[in-house]
């Protein structure tokens, strides 16, 4: 399929479900994006989630997100319970004005519905010049270091940094082992997942993704995925006021809709650290990307960024069984 096909099909089952216009074009550009970086889990797949969230209720389909700001650096977008695509589109050019003027800013975004990636976020921002920093809390999937029963969402953090060519210095990665998407994926391909992705539910290790799903993911690393975890939740949650996990699954009450909460990003103008020599500096950590890459190591994101090139021209494939579990859902 082409991106635009892959755009019309996403936009044509967001309008299906009922969501709202001023949503369509913004939640469906996030999974285009997904598919056209190769990120499968965040891609197309996702409107399957997206309609079940709409149709359980569990989202505000016609949400206006509203403007607050508390203090000179900081503004809070209230995304009135919609998905947190169009609160990000209306707190981005505020956010960048603010860092700009004050060095740093930080965008909280409440009471909204988050289901993708982090990285759009932080790579327009980077775009933009700005070094960017985010993260969210979701559902009570994932158990911490030594413990059996869900606590953390896979909370991913994403991190962003201008660079003089296309593409800014990304990455974005989910503080358990793997995407919850990722075991989803399996699930329905029928495949084992590696051993370290998740415990049954009781809390034995195992390959099998179903059990995984009904018990609990794992942290990276450990105890220590396990504290940055913990850093999601306290920076996504209690900071800006808004829901821990295990707050946004209880409110969920089974439905298995997508998680509700909060989402925290902040800014930095490297201008307003270095004023007049920023670029310099810009230029001068090139040295560090270069003594990565040339001992043949990869850096974040260049696997995103091929994929981009390849899709841009020769479009992306789409397994016909999730095809066909999409397009019955406008049929």
């Amino acid at each position: 399929m082409s991106l635009g096909e892959v755009r019309d099909l996403a936009e044509s089952v967001l309008r299906r479900f009922g969501l709202g216009e001023a949503h369509v074009q913004a939640v469906a550009e996030t999974m285009v994006a997904g598919e056209r970086d190769g990120c499968a889990s965040h891609g197309i797949y996702r409107l399957l989630v997206c309609a079940h969230t709409i149709k359980t209720g569990k989202v505000v389909p016609d949400a206006v997100p509203s403007v607050h700001e508390p203090s000179p650096a900081i503004v809070r977008i209230d995304a009135g319970g919609g998905f947190a695509q169009l609160a990000f589109e209306l707190g981005r050019p505020i956010l960048a004005e603010k860092a700009r003027r004050f060095g740093l800013a930080a965008l909280a975004i409440n009471h909204c519905v988050h289901f993708a990636a982090l990285w759009p976020e932080v790579e327009r921002l980077a775009a933009d010049g700005l070094v960017a920093f985010a993260c969210t809390p979701s559902h009570a999937w994932v158990a911490p270091a030594g413990g059996r029963l869900p606590v953390f969402g896979t909370n991913p953090i994403a991190f962003g940094w201008p660079r003089p060519g296309p593409h800014p210095f990304v990455f974005d990665f989910a503080t358990s082992a793997v995407a919850r998407g990722e075991i989803e994926l399996h699930r329905r391909e029928g495949r084992p997942i590696p051993l370290g992705w998740g415990i049954d539910p009781d809390g034995n290790p195992t390959t099998d993704a179903q059990a995984a799903l009904a018990g609990a993911m794992l942290t990276f690393g450990g105890h220590k995925g396990s504290a940055l975890a913990t850093m999601v939740e306290l920076l996504g949650g209690p900071l800006i006021g808004d829901m821990t996990s295990a707050e946004s699954i209880a409110l969920d009450d089974g439905a298995k809709a997508s998680p509700i909460g909060g989402e925290l990003i902040i800014a930095l103008d490297p201008s307003g650290f270095l004023g007049s020599t920023a670029l310099d500096h810009i230029a001068r950590a090139e040295s560090l990307f270069d003594q990565i890459t040339s001992q043949g190591a990869r850096l974040p994101s260049q696997r995103r960024y091929d994929a981009r090139k390849r899709s841009l021209t020769e479009g992306v494939d789409i397994p016909g069984p999730l095809l066909e579990d999409i397009r019955s859902l406008i049929d």
